[in-house]
């Protein structure tokens, strides 16, 4: 029987990709995707939320309504776990990332605001809405500092990379 991907049999390789490639991968993924499941803990236990983000480098960004259930997750506990996958045909094609970092709730007199603001593309929403392009939403913006990735791509397999890589942020966080 003829196999469509020869390299997905047998064992996995087990080579590390150099940081400079792993970020690269990691990057395409995130600007190639525009959905995620956020991944909250509450009083109530575990809520995973498909959200809709954008990115800046390896922080992640999105809206929510201020008193949302995850919201209020994120008030009492600010570690997250985001997913993010491309769509999967088959194993060859399977991509995607665990995102693991703390959330910080943003509004437009924090300091920070203005330099994440301009990464969320508000405008489409805005337009699908009806809503006039004059005034943009007020906040808040949720930023989530990657801290650590595990980054899943089979494809690495035909170069003789492990499927699995593991990206830290650099320095103190």
């Amino acid at each position: 029987m003829p196999v469509t991907n020869p390299w997905l049999a047998g064992p996995a390789p087990t080579a590390r990709l150099d940081r400079t490639r792993l970020e690269e991968r990691i990057l395409h993924l995130l600007s190639t995707q525009n959905m995620c499941v956020l991944a909250t803990t509450g009083p109530g236990g575990p809520l995973a939320t498909p959200v809709r983000y954008f990115h800046l480098d390896f922080t992640l960004l999105f809206t929510a309504v201020a008193d949302s259930p995850k919201m209020r997750n994120l008030a009492a506990d600010p570690r997250v776990s985001i997913g993010i996958f491309a769509p999967l045909v088959g194993q060859a094609s399977s991509r995607g990332a665990q995102v693991f970092g703390r959330a910080r709730v943003l509004h437009p007199d924090d300091p920070d605001f203005d330099r994440h603001w301009p990464a969320y593309r508000w405008q489409s929403d805005h337009v699908e809405r009806s809503r006039s392009l004059d005034e943009p939403p007020a906040g808040p913006l949720v930023v989530v500092p990657a801290e650590r990735i595990v980054y899943t791509e089979h494809w690495l397999r035909r170069e003789g990379y492990a499927p699995r890589q593991f990206w830290r942020a650099a320095g103190p966080r």
